[in-house]
């Protein structure tokens, strides 16, 4: 796996375990041979040296795993194993948990080499329970070695999301601008997830920014970066150094704030005062932030940033924060347009001003927000405190839709919906694009209505449904929502 910024390294540990009436070497030979097949998927694994048959082993493994800098473990079942030690490693190791068992290799081996570990993970999985542990089991938990490190592959993914929000803080500045209630919503879930929430004023943020001076050389480091990335698209040149002033202070304030957690995201007040206070408007900064793995979500919405940054772990790539803005024009499409499995009405276009970063746009460029425009200069010969957008059309290619999000009364929810980017010119303003999500007319209706979520999803440029479907159900959230096909009702679908 590759190194990401602003995200966990996952190391992980196999950990074999064995029933005292197997034969030890069954546990100790299969998992060499689960070892040599993740390594040669390119999984960096530590297989530990002790085999867990008892609860001074399962200390022992422990011991060696953390030693050997592992926070992540799979539980590995050569033979039935004993559930109770091994339940004992899961609860005491600190970081993310998968369990899996080994297949019988041949109809060769069924007496002395037989072992039972098919039976032996329900009664894991029945201790795991009893201790109420967040354990990994995959889809396919029971083979042989190539198709385990398969599903461990997959785990890596999951570890990183798991040890990615444990060590999450959401940095915020200002309260939700008015008329944008639902993307204020409780925090107490975000601790029950165990999210550090930072709260913070617009005179903080903007105390910051006027604390960074134009010379400074981060300052001019940065808008030369900008000038640099933006190439042809920097129609305003003038406009950077503050832009540059106010992505250093975001990075230093956040620097400095970590606390007790490893990583950082944003939810910031974007409108209508920060415009007349700062001059400009934060979208291409937030781009930025984002193409680092540092979302920096729009109208302070701390579930948008926190969707967000799942995404860029599940993917490891940015993410990005849209409204499922408007539909799609019937002009635009012709009978050679390819859908990918959508139906015209199954169209929407998402939009947002400016933040998706320069990687997930097919052509974009520095601009104004035509909204704010309208509303803050709507007289000027010229826009000025409404420039900074990163506006142009989003790169066709696959994507998910995703969300999680505390509800008003309590309670998690979560959505996860896979399609395409299609390549259409959406002919419109913005970082915007023609998203085509197979089924998506109902899934608007008796899912993102019925179900109460805002305007606002995190995209992931890649499909990314499975691993975060697993990473939201292990994070304990249960009701997790998909498109369904025509033939399977919404509950309280009307369906005649």
């Amino acid at each position: 796996m590759k190194t990401l910024p602003n995200a966990p390294q996952v190391k992980l540990a196999l950990v074999g375990v064995s029933r005292d009436c197997f034969p030890i070497e069954l546990t100790r030979t299969r998992l060499g041979a689960l070892a040599k097949s993740c390594r040669a998927k390119g999984l960096k694994v530590t297989a530990c040296k002790t085999i867990i048959e008892n609860e001074n082993d399962a200390m022992a493994a422990l011991g060696e795993a953390l030693e050997a800098g592992c926070n992540a473990a799979v539980i590995y079942l050569g033979n039935f194993g004993p559930e109770g030690p091994l339940a004992i490693f899961a609860e005491e190791f600190p970081g993310a948990v998968m369990a899996c068992a080994a297949a019988e290799e041949s109809k060769n081996s069924l007496v002395g080499g037989r072992g039972d570990a098919l039976c032996g993970l329900l009664n894991a999985s029945y201790n795991f329970r009893l201790r109420e542990l967040s354990v990994h089991i995959p889809a396919k938990p029971v083979g042989l070695p190539d198709a385990l490190a398969d599903e461990i592959a997959h785990f890596e993914i999951l570890a990183r999301i798991l040890i990615g929000v444990a060590g999450l803080k959401i940095i915020t500045f200002g309260p939700r601008p008015q008329d944008f209630y639902a993307c204020n919503a409780p925090i107490g879930q975000l601790y029950e997830l165990g999210v550090e929430v930072m709260e913070n004023s617009e005179l903080d943020m903007l105390q910051l920014f006027q604390a960074v001076g134009e010379n400074d050389p981060a300052v001019k480091k940065t808008a030369k970066d900008m000038a640099k990335e933006l190439g042809a698209g920097n129609t305003y040149p003038d406009l950077l150094p503050k832009l540059a002033r106010f992505e250093v202070a975001l990075l230093r304030f956040a620097e400095k704030n970590l606390g007790s957690r490893d990583y950082v995201a944003f939810a910031n007040k974007c409108w209508p005062a920060f415009e007349s206070a700062f001059g400009f408007v934060p979208c291409y900064v937030n781009s930025r932030l984002a193409s680092r793995g540092m979302p920096v979500a729009c109208e302070v919405d701390m579930y948008g940033a926190f969707s967000e940054y799942l995404c860029y772990l599940a993917t490891g790539t940015p993410a990005t924060l849209l409204d499922i803005n408007n539909s799609v024009p019937g002009d635009m499409v012709t009978k050679k347009t390819d859908l990918k499995g959508a139906a015209v009405e199954d169209l929407f276009m998402g939009f947002h001003c400016g933040n998706t970063p320069s990687c997930c746009m097919k052509n974009c460029s520095l601009k104004y927000q035509l909204i704010m425009n309208r509303l803050m200069e709507p007289d000027a010969p010229e826009p000025d405190i409404t420039r900074g957008t990163l506006e142009g059309q989003i790169a066709p290619g696959a994507i998910t839709f995703f969300r999680v999000q505390g509800g008003a009364k309590g309670g998690i929810g979560s959505y996860i919906a896979q399609g395409e980017v299609l390549d259409i010119d959406p002919r419109s303003f913005g970082a915007i694009g023609v998203f085509a999500i197979p089924n998506f007319q109902r899934f608007y209706r008796h899912v993102l209505i019925g179900k109460h979520y805002p305007h606002h999803g995190a995209v992931a440029f890649g499909h990314a449904g499975k691993a975060l479907f697993d990473a939201v159900k292990l994070l304990g959230v249960e009701d997790i929502a998909t498109p369904l096909p025509p033939a399977i009702p919404y509950p309280g679908e009307n369906v005649f």
